[in-house]
């Protein structure tokens, strides 16, 4: 999904979600600081964000999964472009999930799991953490 033409797309979703915001993209500065500050667990540099806007690399699913919460759009549409309709589907409410393994089954799959998965996993739960917090 990280080819030119993904990130292209990317970034001008993400432009846009900025601009229907009101949040103006002209210093990635600024939106490292802002977003960082919401999202202390998942950090970000100035070079980072300017690196998504001139759409030179993706962040990382967990990074999206934030930067959608923060911008009010569906984490589908920001990553894919996926809509269901026109202009920012709205999300549908998920099913209540039922964990079908216990804590030390899951322990045990994550420790499976090479360190790169381990980490994306990380992101992931930090970032459901962190939503939960702000409820």
């Amino acid at each position: 999904m990280a080819n030119n033409q993904a990130r292209e797309e990317f970034s001008g979703r993400l432009k846009k979600a900025f601009q229907d915001k009101g949040i103006s993209t002209d210093s990635p500065t600024k939106l490292a600081e802002e977003y960082s500050g919401n999202y202390p667990a998942l950090r970000v540099s100035q070079q980072a964000v300017r690196k998504w806007l001139n759409a030179e690399t993706m962040p990382s699913h967990a990074k999206i999964m934030a930067l959608a919460e923060w911008l009010d759009v569906p984490p589908n549409w920001l990553e894919y472009g996926e809509t269901g309709g026109a202009g920012h589907a709205t999300q549908q409410p998920a099913a209540p999930y039922r964990n079908p393994l216990p804590d030390q089954e899951l322990l045990k799959r994550y420790r499976k799991l090479n360190p790169r998965q381990q980490q994306a996993v990380t992101e992931i739960i930090t970032a459901l953490a962190a939503k939960d917090r702000r409820r």
